[in-house]
């Protein structure tokens, strides 16, 4: 049987790496806080990650795979002194948003990348760098650094892919305000389809876990044509969404997924080493049908971590009135 650690396992991406292990018959420990149960089948760990002994509870076990996503630093350096030796094989879950350059279309995983982090109050990304030279030490052929782009699905804490569903959902046959989509596309990846990479693959190095690139316009129209939703769709420039404050991308007050225009590159990356490698990517209308479904149940009216309110998003439209272009998905 294979022995698994998973440092973390009960939040949303590392619990369903911890229950595809679980599925492919490995036992899996979980080295949590204890906020949160570990997964069904899996093993619960207590530990915090800030504290020097976190580790000691599993540092006497041989394990076949860790799999690590912290995004601070300092955490991965504690846990490959503490456990690599143990390692078999070791995965550490980093980020697109370590590379520097968001203007090349098609950039591979040999694309610059930011400055590491120098300190613990660094950003996401230069955190994310410094833990990928942490790994970068161990023996390249035990070792595989994977790079998620956007990851959705169902139970998606982040809000972004789901603000669209929830925004036909509540509209029903009212208007929906959205950002221009011509020349814009849209590059994810299925939670589910990442966590099942992360289990079976063998590669080693470097790999962008990404889906393919599809059009803006056609990944909003997936979304209105599962809502149902039948009234008019508004589309208003980013200038004018910049000057009556909305934002790019996340965080409150924004429209998902949208990005500025000097950002091509950010969601057009290579993704031909993850299908070399054996990455498999479901429908992307699957998986809208999953979160569909999954905003539905949850409430389309809950507060969100990203995008706008109804109450928002319509007052926007009445300021915007006639100087919109309708129908544009």
């Amino acid at each position: 049987m294979t022995d698994v650690l998973i440092l973390g396992g009960t939040g949303w991406l590392s619990g369903r790496i911890a229950q595809r292990w679980l599925l492919s018959g490995a036992a899996v420990t979980c080295l949590a806080r204890g906020e949160r149960p570990a997964p069904d089948g899996a093993t619960l760990a207590i530990g915090n990650r800030d504290d020097p002994g976190a580790y000691d509870v599993v540092s006497r076990t041989d394990w076949d795979h860790v799999v690590d996503i912290s995004s601070r630093a300092e955490h991965v350096r504690g846990a490959v002194d503490a456990l690599w030796e143990r390692a078999s094989r070791w995965t550490y879950v980093s980020s697109m948003s370590v590379y520097a350059d968001d203007m090349t279309i098609d950039a591979d995983e040999t694309a610059p990348l930011v400055a590491a982090a120098a300190s613990r109050d660094d950003d996401y990304g230069a955190q994310k760098v410094a833990a990928e030279n942490t790994v970068r030490e161990l023996r390249d052929d035990r070792t595989l650094i994977v790079r998620p782009g956007l990851i959705v699905g169902d139970g998606d804490p982040s809000d972004r892919f789901g603000y669209w569903a929830a925004a036909f959902l509540r509209a029903h046959d009212e208007s929906v305000l959205v950002p221009v989509t011509s020349g814009r596309e849209v590059q994810v990846i299925d939670a589910d389809d990442l966590a099942q990479f992360v289990v079976t693959t063998t590669a080693t190095g470097v790999v962008n876990a990404i889906g393919d690139r599809h059009p803006f316009a056609d990944v909003l129209s997936l979304f209105r044509a599962r809502a149902r939703h039948d009234g008019e769709v508004v589309e208003a420039d980013d200038d004018w969404l910049v000057a009556h404050g909305v934002d790019y991308w996340m965080g409150e007050r924004s429209l998902p997924l949208w990005l500025p225009a000097d950002m091509p590159g950010f969601m057009c990356r290579s993704n031909d080493r993850y299908r070399e490698a054996g990455g498999e990517l479901r429908p992307l209308a699957d998986t809208v049908a999953s979160v569909i479904a999954d905003e539905d149940e949850r409430g389309v009216d809950r507060p969100r971590r990203a995008g706008l309110t109804r109450d928002d998003e319509l007052a926007l439209l009445r300021l915007l009135g006639p100087h919109g272009r309708r129908d544009v998905i």
